[in-house]
Parts: structure tokens; C-alpha cells; sequence
């Protein structure tokens, strides 16, 4: 393709757990843009131009345009969320201002520190920005030995968000003493709560160097190809910023894969409110578009177990996908079919690539007078360094050394039923992979699906076909009988994870209010003298490379409709590109004594004795920072829009003014290269 119109191009990448995305669109066909070509990588972990480099590359072939016309790159990206999951980052030494060590046992913030170093300086501020007395000596003196062990620095002082006086002195004393990157909470986040601001901080230390890593490799790799266009980063909320603000506050980029996928579904629909499902191999996840823009968690993202400050879509994960394990549960007369919450190699996958290892024992298992528990079942390593199976126990060793590269029948390999529990070690432990029956294969024997082997997934539905129920007859009559009835069981869940979000958010516990009779009895459509039906009060917009087979019947079961986009497989890449700059600033005025206002904003704290003056300041001064924030990161156009939330109460008919909060926000289109 060539195309012949001088419009910019633009450039999305997501770079996600397993496969690294790219898009390249132009705004030039219409309201929707088009997408002129689309790619997927595997993402290396090792070297992440790698991925993104197999991706892009891939692009801009299929396009055949020249990279010189592309005028702005964009990218979302879980590396954040995942290194906060697993526990990844620098070295970071935490400095507390005007807190007792008392206070590390809030929010997590003592487990989130470990064994990192903890300075504690007296000092800080009370409720309304007045100082207490600073002493910096224990920080002065701990920062020849600090500067050689740690990779950056993490600054929180009492009420910093009224007063940031204590913070700007200690984060200016490390700078000029070490020279190494400091995060103060100011800077992060505006709202009260010291610990859970120290958690945040103390995290964004820690992703700086690995962020710098992802920008650096991809600015690197768009130099080599000649892109000379600005980079921008997604947000955890779904708004654009450059690379250069994302560098300086990694923390908020976590959860910026799944809210790039939600700002490409709106755009790809048109739809400003929606529920947003979004099916991967191993998980769903489920959010929610509220008049345009994601609905974010209220009190802030969780993380790797970690409650933190960052402002971040609302988002809620299953254990449920393509590649989930399908299973039977024990017991009565027609035992019910259930999917995950684990992940499966497919049987089809590992046909494609052991071919006669994989399908000869299946046939072998075919063969047995009567079904195993075992039949269509392996066990392969999963590729990963030697060093990380250290520490293995002697029963998991030897079990982990009969395991090689090559999937093994499980029957073969179990000798007990406690080798069963020691198998599942290795596998929480990532060192191995179970291969067995899932939706995938079900997709592959109903030729729904055609891109691994087909005949290893038929071996594995006609062994799982085989298995008997309470009167001791087979579950289903054929392979192609099994496999609709997995499928049908995968959309049926589907319907019930995106019914438990919209209950969860109407304030509800969403698993037990789904797992209700009458609530399942009315996605059932069950017959009755008294009928119930339940129904989303706006469509399912269906994300993912199988949202297409698996959401078709979906409508019934949510009582909506369900819309699939024709770029679908590649929402979080195109998200990443449409997406609009949004920066926020907010001023306090406060009344420390009758008479006079305080204005807390940005590093600015002033007095004054009249009312009007001092709101005029907070909002003029609101209003310079945001727009600054906002060329910061990434746009010169933009719509700055203010609002003011007074505190008020009125004593014998007078008013009497407690408090004002002003919110500035600005959004506008990122700048394109000229």
C-alpha cells in the first residue's frame, strides 16, 4: 500500500507481557482515522527493541510508507504493572520527614520497602502548612554510604500536599550531594494520607530506571529508522503524555496497557458508554467507559498487591481465556464444565510444534479400554535460565530433571498422587507448562480457529469426550459435541465476569450477587412462573484476537448488545495513538485562623487577609501550572478548564468559609513533528 495523501501518519506500539503490537494510522479517512497497517512480535524481556523493532518493522513494510512521514509515535505498555507484580526495580533509599517508624506499618508501606535503607528526619508540616522544626543531619550523614548502593531516592514529608517546603530541602540537598534521580510525593499526588503517598513514591523511585530503559530502546530503535517525531507514553488513566514526563513519573503508567485498550475502543466504536471486555490466552479483563473516558478506581490503582496513589482506569481481571484449563467437576449425575482460572499450553499449539511427540501418545491414551484422569496431558519446561530453578526441593528436583524441553505425557512422568502437588510447584514456580484440552482446541476442531495443529486438538476432545458422568455414560456423543459445549461455556463465563463488574460497580459484592439463583436462572433465560431477567444498561464492546468467536452470543446472556470492532486484536496499539494529553493542578485555600486565607499550590504557600485575593492567586496560579504540565507533556494546544469546590457553613446566618479546593485540568492533541 502507498498511500498518495500527505496526511501524518501516526505510530501506536503496545508492548505487552507476550507479544509486542504495532498500528500505523491515519487521520485522513473520515471521524474514525484508518488503520493502514497492523503487526504483532513476540516482546523480549531481555532487550525490549528487540519486540519492538520486530513489530514496527513489520509495519512499515506492510505499508510501505516512508518512516519520514510519520509525524508522532505513541506507546502503552504493562512493563510497569508487571515489575510491580513480580516484585522487580532499583534500589531506592526511602527518606521520611516528620514520621515515626510506627507509620511504616500502614498501607503496606514496610513489606513494599523490604530491605531497602529508611532515613527518618524530624520536621514536616501540621494540617495547615505550618512548619515544624527541621533537621536534616541524619539524611546528610547517610548519603556518602547511600550514594554508592542505591539507584535513587524517594523523599515524603508530613502534610507535604499543605507545605512542600521540607520535601524541596531534602530532595535539593540529595541532588547536590549525590546527583542521582529523587521522586518527591508532592510531586506524585495532592491527596492526604502520608504512608500510602510514601508507598507511591517510594515505587515511582523504583520504575525510573526501567522506564528510562523502554524509552531509550525505543528512541534508539526510531533513530535507526529514521522516525524523527516526538514519543509519547499512555497513561494508567488513559491520557497521552511525552516520553520525558513519563521518565520522571513511571508509577503512573501502571495499568497503562488496559486503558490504552479502552481509548482505542471508544474510538473504534464511537461509543461513550460501554462495558469493555477485553479476552487474551489467560485472562479477561473487564472496565468500564463512562461519557467518553474510563472510569477510573476511586481510591487510587492496586498493584502487586500494593494500594497506591495513582490515578488508573478501574479495572478487573479473571482467570479466564482462550487458553484456560477446561475441566469437569466431580461428583452428581451431570457434572458441570468449568474454565480456569489456570492456563494451558493448547493441545493444538504443541502439536504444531512437537507434532508425532505429542500426537503418538495421544493416541496411545486413545487406546486405553477405559479414559485416565491423565489422558491429554504433558508436561514441558518452559525455557526459562537454569539459575531461576534454585532452591528446589530433592522430590521437586528429581521430578524437574524427567521434564525436558519436549512435552512429556503426565501419566508416564506421576508415579503418586503426591507427585501431582509437587508438579504443580514447578508450575507456580513458572520452571514448567502443563499442555491439555482448552478453548482454543475447541475453536480448532469446529474449524473456527485454523493457525496451530487441528488434528492434535480432535485426539484431545475425543479423549476428554470419553470421560463418564454420574450414570457412568460419556459427556458428550463427539469431539465436535464437546467442543461446542466448551465454547458455550467460555462465552456463558464471559457473560458472568462482565455482569460481576457491572454489579461491583453499582456498588454491589459482584461474585456473590452473580453467583445468585435468580440472578442465574435470568442469564439462563430459565423457564418459570415467575421470570427474571437481567440486563446491562449499555453495550459490550468486545476486545481481543478471539472476541470475535467467543463474544457472538453474548448479547442474550447481558441483555445488550455486543459490538466487535474490525481492529480489534490491535485496540491497545491504536488507543495508545488516538489518545489526548490530560494534565490536572490543584490549588488549596485554607483558613488556619480567622482572617486569613493560606494558598497551598504547586511549591507556592502564601497568606492573605481578603478572600477574593487569595482565590484569584490559587486560580491564576492553577491555571500557569497546569499549562505548563500540559507543554511538559506533549501539547501546545491546549483547553484548560477550572473548577471550584468551596467548603462552607453558615453560623447565625452568616457564611463562614473553611475551605476551597480549586481543580485545573488541561487536554488538547499531543504535538506532531513539523
Amino acid at each position: 500500500m502507498n498511500p498518495s495523501h500527505h496526511a501524518p501518519l501516526f505510530l501506536g506500539i503496545d508492548t505487552g507481557g507476550t507479544y509486542t503490537d504495532a498500528v500505523l494510522w491515519s487521520e485522513a479517512h473520515g471521524p474514525q482515522g484508518r488503520v493502514l497497517a497492523k503487526a504483532k512480535s513476540l516482546t523480549t524481556r531481555h532487550d525490549l527493541a528487540e519486540g519492538i523493532s520486530g513489530a514496527v518493522g513489520a509495519v512499515l513494510d506492510r505499508a510501505g510508507v516512508n518512516p519520514a512521514a510519520i509525524k508522532l509515535v505513541s506507546m502503552s505498555t504493562t512493563l510497569a504493572t508487571n515489575a510491580l507484580v513480580e516484585g522487580q526495580g532499583g534500589r531506592v533509599a526511602l527518606v521520611m520527614i516528620g514520621f515515626s517508624e510506627a507509620d511504616l506499618a500502614r498501607d503496606g508501606l514496610k513489606t513494599a520497602l523490604g530491605t531497602d535503607p529508611l532515613v527518618l528526619c524530624e520536621g514536616g508540616h501540621d494540617v495547615h502548612g505550618n512548619a515544624r522544626t527541621l533537621d536534616l543531619a541524619a539524611l546528610e550523614a547517610a548519603l556518602p554510604e547511600l550514594a554508592k548502593t542505591v539507584s535513587g531516592f524517594a523523599v515524603c514529608a508530613y502534610f507535604a500536599t499543605r507545605n512542600p517546603a521540607h520535601e524541596i530541602a531534602a530532595r535539593d540537598l540529595i541532588r547536590q550531594k549525590t546527583g542521582l534521580p529523587v521522586t518527591a510525593s508532592h510531586e506524585l499526588s495532592a491527596k492526604l494520607g502520608g504512608p500510602r503517598r510514601a508507598l507511591t513514591t517510594l515505587l515511582n523511585a523504583r520504575l525510573i530506571s526501567m522506564i528510562d530503559r523502554l524509552v531509550a530502546a525505543t528512541e534508539g530503535f526510531l533513530e535507526k529508522r529514521n522516525i524523527k517525531a516526538p514519543l509519547m507514553v499512555v497513561r494508567g488513566d488513559g491520557a497521552l503524555v511525552s516520553a520525558e514526563f513519563a521518565r520522571q513519573r513511571p508509577i503512573e503508567t501502571i495499568l497503562s496497557g488496559p486503558a490504552a485498550s479502552l481509548v482505542g475502543a471508544r474510538h473504534m466504536t464511537g461509543l461513550d458508554n460501554a462495558v469493555v471486555s477485553d479476552i487474551g490466552g489467560t485472562t479477561t479483563d473487564v472496565a468500564v467507559l463512562d461519557h467518553g473516558r474510563p472510569r477510573l478506581d476511586p481510591e487510587g490503582a492496586t498493584v502487586g498487591g500494593f494500594r497506591t496513589m495513582v490515578e488508573a482506569v478501574a479495572m478487573r481481571t479473571f482467570g479466564l481465556g482462550g487458553d484456560s484449563e477446561v475441566l469437569l467437576q466431580e461428583g452428581g449425575l451431570q457434572p458441570k464444565m468449568s474454565l480456569g482460572p489456570r492456563r494451558l499450553v493448547p493441545l493444538a499449539l504443541a502439536g504444531m510444534m512437537h507434532g508425532e511427540a505429542v500426537t503418538s501418545e495421544l493416541e496411545r491414551h486413545l487406546r486405553a479400554p477405559n479414559p485416565g484422569r491423565m489422558d491429554g496431558r504433558f508436561a514441558v519446561r518452559t525455557g526459562v535460565p537454569e539459575h531461576l530453578a534454585a532452591g528446589l526441593t530433592a522430590p521437586e528436583a528429581k521430578l524437574y530433571d524427567q521434564i525436558t524441553a519436549v512435552p512429556q505425557p503426565i501419566d508416564r512422568l506421576l508415579t503418586s498422587n503426591a507427585q501431582n502437588a509437587t508438579l504443580n510447584r514447578l508450575v507456580s514456580r513458572g520452571l514448567v507448562h502443563v499442555c491439555g484440552f482448552t478453548p482454543s482446541d475447541a475453536a480448532h476442531v469446529l474449524g473456527r480457529q485454523a493457525n496451530w495443529d487441528e488434528a492434535a486438538a480432535r485426539l484431545g476432545a475425543e479423549l476428554f469426550a470419553r470421560k463418564r458422568d454420574g450414570r457412568g455414560q460419556p459427556i458428550a456423543a463427539s469431539p465436535e459435541a464437546l467442543s461446542e459445549r466448551v465454547l458455550a461455556t467460555l462465552t456463558r463465563l464471559s457473560a458472568e465476569v462482565i455482569l460481576e463488574t457491572a454489579f461491583a460497580e453499582d456498588g454491589l459484592d459482584g461474585a456473590a450477587t452473580v453467583a445468585h439463583a435468580l440472578v442465574q436462572r435470568a442469564v439462563d433465560s430459565h423457564p418459570g412462573i415467575a421470570r427474571f431477567t437481567v440486563a446491562l444498561d449499555r453495550p459490550v464492546i468486545g476486545l481481543g484476537a478471539s472476541a470475535p468467536l467467543h463474544y457472538a452470543g453474548l448479547p442474550p446472556l447481558v441483555g445488550n448488545e455486543c459490538v466487535v470492532p474490525e481492529d480489534t486484536d490491535v485496540a491497545n496499539a491504536l488507543g495508545a495513538v488516538v489518545g489526548q494529553v490530560r494534565v490536572t493542578a490543584e490549588a488549596r485555600v485554607s483558613q488556619p485562623k480567622e482572617g486569613l486565607f493560606r494558598v497551598a499550590v504547586g511549591e507556592l504557600v502564601r497568606d492573605f487577609i481578603d478572600e477574593d485575593a487569595a482565590m484569584a492567586l490559587a486560580e491564576a496560579e492553577a491555571r500557569a501550572i497546569v499549562a505548563a504540565k500540559a507543554r511538559d507533556a506533549g501539547t501546545d494546544a491546549a483547553e484548560i478548564d477550572v473548577t471550584v469546590d468551596f467548603k462552607v457553613s453558615t453560623v447565625e446566618g452568616q457564611r463562614m468559609f473553611i475551605e476551597a479546593h480549586v481543580l485545573a485540568i488541561a487536554a488538547g492533541r499531543p504535538r506532531i513533528a513539523v
